[in-house]
């Protein structure tokens, strides 16, 4: 049996730029329906805090990560976001390369986090991308983050103003040169874990009269999210439960969802083949044939990619099959329409098939 659990892998606290602190970020999470939330403030790794929070009958798993950068570069590229490492990580943030190493050696989780996040010159604010794409090791992308897009619309100040007061306009889907990197990443062999995030500050916004939080927690974690598939269920261990968690993810077998249009809970990507039946992250033997089948929560447009290019696409359905014939990385991608465009919903993590 499959368990499916919803978490946010990517917000700050006002251990670096963040203005709500870990007991009010599990209640926001508490709220908005997570299963676990993890923290990752700016170099810095916060220990004793980690486990469940609960409110009433519901409860959260509280995780504490860190996003890592060379605060020396100018400007500060290269975000790394760090999971289960357990210790501090930031001495190693000059070397990205050295800093996946060491990640790896403590049994952690290495993320380059918003892969593409452009500047706002209206605001200053620079071009934070990734840019040493030499580096290995590291376990997969943050493909989706909420912040850098918001961050790509800001284009002048009522643009700002209206996106401030309309933020449920503004998740669209990601920025299609991260998932051309990602795509020519699995092109070439490589095993790479898509995960999405809100980087979630809540940040306090103060212009003359106007003083607004930007985006409360609560409502953060109810856009894009990553949703994970478990063989076993979590248990209320804190110490047992993140380790399936984070096993998970490191598989691959979870998927980014856009939870605000309508709850992406319930998605399944499958193959079968000689061997069986397989979820996302694994790996089937093409055989004769592989069969896919993906199953919807809703009946909505999907595609099918395999190596990043399109093979088939369906509209207004909740079930789809396709016999794959070919080796390569297959995902599959979700459309649904939203306050008067259609935009992303689902992006799965690919199967393999040799």
């Amino acid at each position: 049996m499959t368990h499916e659990y919803i978490g946010n892998l990517h917000l700050h606290t006002p251990y670096s730029d963040g203005y709500v602190n870990h007991e009010d970020v599990a209640r926001a999470a508490i709220r908005a329906g997570l299963d676990f939330v993890v923290t990752t403030d700016h170099n810095i790794w916060v220990g004793g805090i980690d486990g469940y929070r609960t409110m009433g009958e519901d409860r959260v798993l509280l995780i504490v990560g860190e996003e890592v950068h060379d605060q020396t570069r100018d400007p500060q590229k290269n975000h790394m976001l760090i999971y289960e490492a357990g210790k501090e990580l930031a001495s190693f943030a000059k070397d990205p390369q050295n800093l996946i190493d060491e990640v790896n050696k403590a049994g952690g989780l290495a993320f380059i986090a918003h892969p593409v996040d452009p500047e706002a010159p209206a605001f200053k604010e620079p071009d934070l991308s990734w840019v040493s794409w030499e580096v290995e090791g590291y376990v997969g992308l943050e493909i989706w983050n909420f912040m850098s897009e918001f961050k790509s619309l800001l284009k002048s100040f009522p643009k700002a103003l209206f996106y401030t007061y309309k933020p449920s306009q503004i998740a669209s889907e990601p920025f299609p040169e991260t998932l051309s990197k990602w795509d020519s990443l699995l092109a070439k062999g490589k095993r790479v874990v898509a995960i999405g995030g809100a980087d979630a500050h809540a940040f306090l916004i103060r212009k003359g009269p106007i003083r607004r939080t930007l985006f409360p927690y609560e409502f953060h974690f109810r856009t894009v999210n990553t949703h994970i598939l478990t063989q076993e269920p979590l248990i209320g261990d804190s110490e047992i439960d993140r380790q399936r968690i984070f096993g998970a993810i490191r598989r691959g077998h979870c998927f980014v969802g856009n939870d605000l249009p309508a709850p992406t809970k319930g998605f399944r990507f499958v193959g079968i083949g000689n061997q069986g039946q397989i979820s996302m992250g694994n790996t089937l033997r093409l055989g004769f044939g592989a069969t896919l089948q993906i199953k919807l929560p809703l009946r909505t447009t999907v595609r099918l990619l395999r190596n990043g290019k399109e093979i088939k696409r369906w509209k207004h359905t909740e079930v789809a099959v396709y016999t794959a014939k070919e080796p390569g990385a297959y995902r599959v991608e979700a459309f649904i329409p939203y306050q008067g465009k259609m935009r992303g919903w689902i992006y799965s993590n690919p199967i393999y098939i040799q």
